[in-house]
Order: structure tokens, then sequence, then C-alpha cells
């Protein structure tokens, strides 16, 4: 019971002193309030002299990039702007008002500069948040409201992704011109102190300018502070998204030429291969804005890599079409024979795989050759002996034979039948061969055209991975902060 009698009184004690503690600060600074605001006019410019400029001190603090919409060509930001001006008409003795230096007041009951951003394409315009106005006793006014700024930017795409963005935020008076309101412009940077670094674009630098332009509706001139957000994409994403697997599959073009024609493929890989890249080209276009003032680095290099692609295709069709001619069909003329049987292959280090077979064909022909000349002499040596010619007709058949006994008679017989057996099979054995070198020829002429397809493979091969190799470097390393 005593504890709760003494709390009680406890309490009061505190309230009653923490009330003495407010009454001494709250009446000097509604009093001073009430003072300051009795005969203030918000619309009145708070100079003493009519005809000198107000001036303010304008700066930036960038908090964080939010978002670049390179489709729409805009830029989201979270800036808070720094305004400074003196008020000639909110000064007051300190020693008068119990020591109060500065007080927080609304800015719709100030004056405050009409300080916009140009080029903002927000649908308020002004999209700061109105916080309290700190005023000082020497009439200095500080107004740091924050907002989320969407502004528009021109997006260069032509290095893209390896792009640097320079987006402008102009600042000014929406309608006093530099005669009644001079900008000055606090620092020569943005302050970026605070800044929270983006996943996708790295800050570079962040500068600010005053300009004085004169329009051509007014004599006046017109001040206004630009500040240029020069800013870097960041490109990893894409190059394990985009880049690398365009230079793989353009790599996979190249084993194309390494296929071998009678598989079946080597044309369907290259449809395959174009149009995945046409797919590739499309996301890179989803994400451009449509613009014809340039074509993207990456939009470039995946159209060198398409015109290699659709080029090799036409060579596969071409090597294909080399690969099954033959002899009924096609005769290879003595140009394309010296070119791709000769010159190439010598360049290119090749030899015809079949040649030594067809080197043993050509000693076969020659032993048969020996041997019809050996069957040849050997016929008309025994014509001579038993007096017929070379058609086996005995001399008797001519007139002015010479008469012949029976037993002649029956061994000339039996040598006609044996000459003619003998020349029977000649003529076999001639047909085969004649044959056989038929087939050797239309074989030579098919090996000859699939020995000119590989050639053909092989210099498309060396080509088409020099032009990707260079066509790589040029488009990938072409950038200026890459090149530099």
């Amino acid at each position: 019971m005593k504890v709760n009698n003494t709390t009680p009184g406890l309490l009061i004690a505190l309230s009653f002193f923490s009330l003495l503690k407010g009454s001494a600060q709250g009446p000097h600074e509604r009093r001073l309030l009430n003072d300051l605001l009795r005969d203030y006019n918000v619309m009145e410019r708070p100079v003493a002299n009519e005809s000198d400029p107000l001036l303010l001190s304008f700066g930036v603090t960038l908090q964080q990039l939010i978002d670049v919409d390179e489709k729409n060509e805009q830029i989201v930001t979270n800036l808070w702007l720094s305004l400074d001006w003196v008020d000639v008409n909110l000064r007051w003795n300190v020693s008068q008002y119990g020591g109060i230096r500065d007080v927080r007041i609304a800015p719709k009951y100030l004056w405050k500069p009409d300080v916009l951003m140009y080029n903002s394409a927000d649908e308020r315009i002004d999209s700061t948040f109105p916080t309290n106005v700190v005023v000082q006793h020497n009439g200095s006014c500080s107004y740091i409201p924050p907002g989320i700024f969407k502004s528009t930017c021109k997006i260069d795409i032509t290095w893209f992704p390896f792009d640097d963005q320079k987006c402008v935020m102009k600042f000014g008076s929406w309608t006093y011109d530099g005669n009644s309101l001079d900008l000055l412009l606090s620092s020569d940077e943005a302050d970026l102190s605070n800044y929270v670094v983006n996943g996708e674009w790295d800050l570079i630098e962040f500068p600010g300018v005053r300009n004085i332009i004169y329009y051509t509706c007014c004599p006046q001139p017109y001040v206004d502070i630009t500040f240029t957000l020069h800013i870097r994409r960041r490109t990893l994403y894409y190059g394990f998204n985009l880049i690398i697997p365009c230079v793989l599959i353009s790599s996979m073009a190249l084993l194309g030429f390494a296929l071998p024609p009678d598989s079946g493929e080597k044309l369907t890989l290259g449809v395959t291969i174009l149009l995945s890249l046409t797919v590739f080209l499309l996301l890179v276009a989803e994400s451009m804005p449509p613009t014809s003032d340039a074509v993207p680095l990456i939009g470039t290099y995946f159209a060198c890599t398409m015109v290699m692609v659709a080029f090799s295709v036409v060579m596969t069709v071409v090597v294909l079409n080399y690969h099954h001619r033959n002899s009924d069909t096609h005769e290879m003329p003595r140009c394309i024979k010296s070119i791709f049987l000769v010159w190439l292959p010598w360049v290119l280090r090749m030899s015809r795989p079949g040649r030594k077979m067809r080197e043993k064909s050509l000693m076969f022909n020659s032993k048969m050759k020996d041997l019809e000349m050996k069957e040849r002499s050997s016929r008309s040596l025994l014509a001579n002996v038993l007096d017929i010619d070379d058609d086996f007709r005995p001399a008797y058949s001519t007139p002015g034979y010479l008469h012949v006994s029976n037993d002649d008679n029956a061994a000339i017989h039996s040598c006609i039948i044996t000459q003619r057996e003998i020349s029977a099979i000649t003529r076999e054995l001639r047909f085969i061969t004649n044959h056989l070198r038929e087939d050797d020829d239309a074989k030579e002429i098919i090996a000859e055209w699939k020995f000119a397809a590989m050639v053909i493979d092989r210099v498309c091969l060396i080509m088409f991975t020099i032009f990707t190799m260079v066509s790589t470097f040029l488009c990938l390393f072409s950038a200026p902060h890459l090149a530099a």
C-alpha cells in the first residue's frame, strides 16, 4: 500500500516538470512561427531588391539507379534534390525567441522555387515528396525533397551489350528567368556517398554543369542545371546467355564441313543452326528499342554469323551435288580438274584415297594388253605355219589351193578347232577387259567428283574458320572501352 501511494505522486511530479520544460520552448517557437508567417505571402519572391535575382544553390544526391528501360528509352532513379536559398522575410533575432536558431516549416506555407525536371517522363511531372523546409535564423532555407524520377534518355545501342549510356537530367525553373532566379551549381559532381550498386549497370560518373540559354520566344536568359548520368552495362549476363551460345552455334556450323556427305545430315545440320541463330536474334530484338539509327553490335555479329551459316548451307548443296555426280550425267571440265584435282590438293596437302588402287588397276590392264599382244602374235604365227588367214579359214578354201592328203586335212581341222576355241576365249577376255576398263573409267570419274567435293569441304572449313574467328574478334572486341 505504501508503494501504491508513492507511485502516483512521482508520476504527477514527473509530468509537472515535463510540462514546465515544454512550456519553456513551446511558446517561443509558436510565437516565432506566428510572427514569421503573419504577413508572409507565398507568392512573393523573397528578395530585398526587386531588381536583384534570387540566388539558388542546386545539387543532387543519387541514391539508386532503379531501372533502365531500353525499349521505351526511359531511366528511373531515386534522387534527393538539394535546394538552398536565402529568404529575407524569414529572419529573426535568436535572443528574442528563447535561443531558437532554426525551425521546420511545411513548404506550402513558404515561397519555394518552382524547379522541375525538364525531361521528366512521369505523369505528375514533379515526383518529389514535399518535406519540410529547414529555415535558419539568418533566413537561409534548405529544402531536400526525395523522389523517384522517371526521365527520358536517348539510348545508343551501337555497342550493345558493351555499351555506355549517358542520360541527361535537366533541372530548371519553370517560370522564372535568369534575371529573377539564378541557379548555381553546388558541386561539380552529384553526391554518390549513399549510392546503392546496380546489378546490371556500373556507375562511371555523374557530373553537373550550369547552362545559360536564350530561347527564341523570350529575350531573357534562362538558367538550368544539367546532370549527365554516365553508366556502363555489365556484360556477364549477356556473355553467358547470348554471346557464348552464339559462338558455340557458329562453331557447330564449321563441323558441318567435316561431316561426310554420305551421312545424309550435312544439309540438315546447317539449316538447324540457321534457325537457332534466328531465334537468338529475335531475343536480342525484343529488348532493343525499335530504332533505325544504329544496329547493335551483337546484332551485327549475329547477322555476320547468319550470313556465314547461310553461305555454308549453299556450299553444302554444292558439295553434295559434286559428291553424287557420275559419268552418265556430268563430265568434269579441264579447268575444274586442274583447280580441284591438282592445285588446291597440292596447296592443302591432300592426297586421293584410291590412288594406289588405281595404279594397281592400270598395271592389271597393262598386263592384259601384253597378253592380248602375245595372243595375236601366236595366232599370226600359227596362221603362217598352217597357211590360214586371221579369220581361221583354211588355205584350200581359197582358189588355187594345194592338194593335201586326208591325214593332213585331219590335222589341219584339229588345229582350226583349237584355234577357234582360243579365239572365242580371247574375245570373251577382251569383252571382260573392256567392261572392267569402262567400270574403272566410270569409277575414276566418280572418284574425281567425290575428291573435288572433299577439296571444297576442306577449303570451306578453312575459310569459314578464319571468317568466324576474325568476325568474332572484330565485332566483340571493337567496343570503345574494350579496345582501350
